[in-house]
C-alpha cells in the first residue's frame, strides 16, 4: 500500500483518477482501438480537465501506436500515464534558492483562497529547516486574516514577519521588508501579495509597483515570481495563469489542494499550454503536504496506477 507523500497524493487524486479512468473499462474491454473508441477516450480526457490540446496529443499517440489492436483498460492506463509523464517532465523543476543573492526574494501571487499564504508559510518552514534565515512580508494588507495567518506560520517556522497597518501601501511594505532583510543578512524574503482579481487594473498596478520599488534596493529582485493555483478550480486555473502572466513575469507555479480535487488533470493542461516550471504540489494543510513536483509520480496517481 502506498505510504507517505505519494500515498497522500494518490488518495488526493483518487477522484481525478476515477473521473479520468472511470469509463475506460467500459470502452476498452477487449475491444479493438478503432475511431469510435478513440473518440470516446478523447471526450473523457477533455472532461477530466486535460484540455483539448493534450487530449488530441494523447489520441494521436494511441492512433499511431495501437490503432486496430485489442487493448485492455490496464494497457490504456499505462499508456496514458507514460504520455502524461512525458508532457509533465519538462516543467518539473524544484525551486532553487540562489544563496549568492542575499536575500533571495520570492514574490508570491495568486487569487484569494488559492492557498497562497499557507504555501508561503510552508516554504518558510522548509527553508528554516534547511538552516536558512527567512523573513516574510505580509503584503496582502487589505486582508487582516492573511496577515494573521502569516504571523501564525512565522511563529511556527521561526521566521520574522514584517507587517504594516491595515490598507497600507503594499509596495512600501515590500520595500521596508527588503531593507530589513538586507540589514539582517536574511537568506530568503517571501513577499505575500493581494489577489483581488475583480479589479485587475488595480492589482496589476500594485504588483508592478512592488517590483519597481524593491528594485530600487536590489535591481535583480524579485528572483522568483510564483503563482499559487487551486487545483479545484479546473479550467479557471488556465485563465488565472494567463491574467497573471500579463501582469508580471511569472517564473513558476505551485499547485495546491490536490487532496480535494476531481480536476487534477488541469496540471497537465497547464504544463502543455504555458510550459512554466511547476515547482511544487500541495495535498493538504500540514507542512509535509507541500512537495517538489514529480511528473512520473503525479502521472501514475492521476490514472490510478
Amino acid at each position: 500500500m502506498a505510504s507517505g507523500f505519494f500515498g497522500r497524493l494518490k488518495a488526493g487524486l483518487s477522484r481525478s483518477a476515477a473521473k479520468l479512468t472511470g469509463g475506460i473499462a467500459e470502452v476498452f474491454t477487449k475491444r479493438k482501438l478503432d475511431d469510435a473508441a478513440l473518440e470516446e477516450l478523447e471526450e473523457q480526457l477533455i472532461a477530466a480537465d486535460l484540455g483539448p490540446t493534450v487530449a488530441a496529443r494523447i489520441i494521436k499517440n494511441f492512433r499511431s501506436t495501437r490503432f486496430g489492436k485489442e487493448v485492455s483498460p490496464q494497457e490504456v492506463r499505462e499508456t496514458l500515464a507514460a504520455e502524461i509523464g512525458r508532457i509533465l517532465a519538462p516543467v518539473a523543476k524544484p525551486l532553487e534558492v540562489d544563496t549568492a543573492k542575499k536575500p533571495f526574494v520570492i514574490l508570491m501571487a495568486g487569487v484569494n483562497g488559492a492557498g497562497k499564504t499557507t504555501t508561503i508559510g510552508k516554504l518558510a518552514a522548509r527553508y528554516r529547516q534547511a538552516g536558512l534565515m527567512v523573513m516574510m512580508a505580509a503584503g496582502d494588507t487589505f486582508r487582516a486574516a492573511a496577515v494573521e495567518q502569516l504571523q501564525v506560520w512565522g511563529a511556527r517556522a521561526g521566521a520574522e514577519v514584517v507587517t504594516a497597518p491595515a490598507n497600507s501601501d503594499a509596495a512600501s511594505l515590500a520595500h521596508d521588508a527588503l531593507a530589513r532583510a538586507q540589514k539582517a543578512g536574511a537568506d530568503v524574503l517571501l513577499i505575500d501579495t493581494a489577489g483581488r482579481l475583480h479589479n485587475k487594473t488595480a492589482l496589476m498596478e500594485e504588483l508592478r509597483k512592488i517590483i519597481r520599488v524593491i528594485r530600487k534596493l536590489d535591481e535583480s529582485a524579485p528572483h522568483a515570481v510564483l503563482l499559487t493555483l487551486d487545483a479545484t478550480t479546473g479550467q479557471n486555473a488556465v485563465t488565472q495563469v494567463g491574467i497573471f502572466k500579463d501582469m508580471v513575469d511569472l517564473t513558476g507555479l505551485i499547485v495546491t489542494k490536490l487532496d480535494g480535487s476531481a480536476r487534477g488533470g488541469i496540471v497537465v493542461a497547464l504544463a502543455e499550454k504555458f510550459g512554466l516550471p511547476i515547482h511544487a504540489v500541495g495535498t493538504g494543510e500540514q507542512i509535509d503536504d507541500l512537495r517538489a513536483f514529480d511528473p512520473e509520480e503525479f502521472a501514475r496517481a492521476l490514472v490510478g496506477e
